[in-house]
């Protein structure tokens, strides 16, 4: 019984032991890791305080021009809310700081070696000898044949009317399964200069096909986002038989002129402006935006535009030389060509 008291009794020694030797480990490990967060704590301090290798003149001097940024940021401030003011009221201010123009995609496009400038000779002559340069000279008025696949939808036929109502001198017709080179050959012999033929997909126009008769050239575009008046909460009686204004912007390069001329030689030369009516062709990172206004005089002073419909956006997929059918004088590969961002071809 002795010995069984004795090695119990050991036993129970050991097992404090053990214990108290953990837990002396534990408090060592916890007064280990409060020391360096103290350390971290007062070097964050001391950066906060106090950066290093930094003297008073530095940081004095930091120090005014921060609070000059300051207040000039507030004057320019100022100077805006005058002149928002200003205009509110009628008044025009004269203000000495210019304003940045920012920086956009189109404002840093790469440079292309057929970019256009004012007073070019050789494009001049180039143009002089076209197959638009009778058009320019006012030789013919444009008459124009609209039309659009087979067994067309709803929507492409609403398209088509919308097309002859902005074209005064346009005429629909409906394809009844003939091909498109026959169908170039009649309009030449009735006596049309320009053929449109609207494609479509999934019931919705997604084409737009030009020719210009007799010798061409063709130009497929791509068509997105067509709505008719309905659709931009218009009534298409608004718009008038007048002829319309027609306004082509921002087209820089030899490709981009050559589009411009053909969708200009669509409408009549000579503009009727007692309808008061602008279609608009602008160009921006090659998709070309048509928008249909009219101008709304509200007195001598104020005049502002209304739109009629339709709208819609092209992008150029290829042109070609003859009447659909000849050499391709341009055409777009995605993989090869749109390399950059700022990289544009009209």
């Amino acid at each position: 019984m002795v010995k069984m008291e004795n090695t119990t009794g050991v036993e129970e020694i050991e097992v404090e032991e053990t214990e108290t030797e953990t837990l002396t480990d534990d408090n060592m490990k916890m007064e280990n890791t409060n020391e360096v967060e103290e350390i971290r704590v007062r070097k964050r301090r001391k950066k906060t305080l106090m950066p290093s290798r930094s003297s008073i003149n530095e940081i004095r001097n930091k120090f005014i021009r921060n609070k000059a940024f300051r207040n000039q940021k507030h004057e320019i401030r100022k100077l805006r809310a005058e002149e928002s003011k200003a205009k509110k009221k009628g008044v025009k201010v004269e203000n000495d700081t210019p304003r940045k123009k920012p920086h956009t995609i189109e404002s840093l496009r790469e440079k292309d070696e057929t970019m256009l400038y004012e007073g070019d000779e050789e494009l001049e002559q180039e143009e002089a000898t076209d197959t638009y340069a009778s058009y320019f000279n006012k030789s013919y008025v444009p008459k124009i044949l609209v039309t659009c696949s087979d067994n067309p939808h709803s929507k492409t036929i609403a398209f088509v009317r919308e097309l002859c109502r902005l074209i005064p001198e346009a005429e629909a017709s409906w394809r009844k399964r003939t091909s498109i080179k026959k169908l170039i050959k009649g309009a030449t012999e009735n006596g049309f200069t320009d053929v449109l033929v609207v494609n479509e997909d999934k019931r919705v126009p997604n084409g737009l096909l030009v020719v210009h008769l007799p010798e061409g050239p063709t130009a497929l575009f791509r068509l997105s986002n067509p709505k008719i008046c309905k659709e931009v909460h218009r009534n298409f009686r608004e718009i008038t038989p007048h002829r319309p204004e027609i306004i082509l912007n921002n087209f820089r390069t030899r490709l981009g002129r050559v589009v411009a001329r053909m969708l200009g030689a669509l409408f009549h030369y000579d503009p009727e402006f007692k309808g008061r009516r602008v279609c608009t062709f602008h160009n921006q990172r090659d998709y070309i935006f048509f928008r249909h206004h009219r101008y709304e005089f509200k007195n001598t002073q104020k005049v502002r535009l209304r739109e009629l419909g339709p709208r819609f956006t092209l992008r150029l997929e290829w042109l070609q030389q003859g009447a659909f059918e000849g050499d391709y004088e341009w055409a777009l590969k995605r993989h090869d060509m749109e390399t950059s961002r700022r990289r544009f071809f009209l």
